[in-house]
């Protein structure tokens, strides 16, 4: 199995996707700040990866803390947590594996620093192991949306890479796939950064999933030809009105799809919602360096003094969106109600029933 992070006792080993396809390298980081570095440089992406990557972080940078009290902890702490919430805005995974670490150092304040350190190392622990989880289930309940000798378009990378293992988008692909449903991929090859040309690819061309490889501007083309019979793509944050924020072009998927009558499918995790923002609108959009616009594995590809925006998400309304996939199940529209009650059923650990 594909492991983008992974804990090995005094240092967390992360695979530099910056280097795929041409190079399996993998980066072992012995502080915090070093996993903070990794964050910022995309050499670890996808919002689940995020999640966890700022959860062992954390972890990570707590055992250096050389401190007696609580309270001189818990100021350490913060000031960690602090430098790993500037990394990435616009995946709430980041925030949401903050808020769960500083719960449980909150929650054990009978407890000596010594097990401070092992409880959040042990919860860091707990949530890899559990995203894991939550992508198979995300598997399971998607696969049934996907029918036999499907062709389907992928934007960016949903996959092992982006989460602890299995994928959330692709892993409805993989248990399709598993299924034996004689599927096949379209992979949007995800400019400016080519998530989906060099690490979706690459994951699909390991696990001999048929798949072919196109621009981004060609999706409409496909579409009106016939050939992509639906989308999935992964998220990075949910609104509570089903809004979704994902890699930039996800919003001119919706659009085509729409135009052309194909069902657009999200599949993320719990943990992606944030009901504390009524629509899309109040997402925070991430801007990148302009040189991943102007130029490609270094070599320029643009003249010099050239104006350059660039946008690392958009927002794809909710009305673009044919359901979520979730962990719990699938959520159909109309999706406001229908997060709330899944995002209580998670927090509780209730048994899901699809909400329509």
């Amino acid at each position: 199995m594909i492991k983008s992070i992974e804990w090995r006792g005094n240092f967390i080993r992360i695979l530099d996707q910056v280097r795929l396809p041409h190079e399996e390298r993998y980066l072992d980081c012995f502080t915090y700040r070093e996993v903070v570095a990794a964050i910022s440089r995309m050499n670890i992406r996808g919002a689940p990866a995020i999640g966890l990557a700022t959860a062992l972080g954390i972890a990570l940078g707590v055992q250096s803390i050389c401190c007696q009290d609580q309270e001189t902890f818990y100021r350490e702490m913060d000031l960690i947590c602090d430098e790993f919430s500037r990394t990435r805005p616009t995946a709430v995974n980041l925030s949401w594996a903050i808020k769960q670490l500083k719960e449980v150092a909150r929650g054990h304040s009978s407890s000596s620093v010594a097990e401070l350190k092992e409880a959040i190392r042990h919860k860091a622990l707990e949530m890899v192991e559990a995203d894991l989880r939550t992508n198979q289930e995300i598997g399971r309940h998607g696969e049934p949306l996907i029918p036999p000798g499907a062709r389907i378009l992928t934007h960016c990378n949903a996959g092992a890479l982006a989460t602890a293992g299995y994928g959330t988008a692709l892993g409805v692909i993989r248990a399709a796939h598993e299924a034996g449903k004689n599927i096949s991929v379209y992979v949007d090859e995800t400019r400016p950064f080519l998530q989906g040309a060099r690490l979706t690819a690459w994951e699909l061309v390991k696990e001999e999933i048929p798949a072919t490889l196109i621009t981004d501007n060609m999706a409409g083309y496909f579409m009106r030809q016939g050939k992509i019979d639906l989308v999935i793509v992964g998220a990075d944050r949910i609104a509570a009105n089903g809004d979704v924020a994902n890699k930039i072009g996800t919003y001119s998927l919706g659009i085509l799809a729409k135009a052309h009558n194909i069902p657009l499918y999200v599949a993320a995790p719990t943990s992606t919602l944030d009901l504390s923002l009524p629509t899309g609108e109040e997402i925070p959009i991430e801007e990148r360096s302009h040189e991943e616009v102007t130029t490609i594995f270094g070599i320029r590809i643009a003249p010099e003094k050239i104006a350059v925006a660039n946008p690392a998400f958009d927002v794809t309304p909710a009305g673009y969106v044919s359901a979520l996939i979730t962990e719990w199940g699938i959520i159909y529209p109309p999706y406001s109600e229908a997060l709330r009650k899944v995002a209580q059923a998670s927090q509780h650990s209730a048994a899901f029933i699809s909400y329509h």
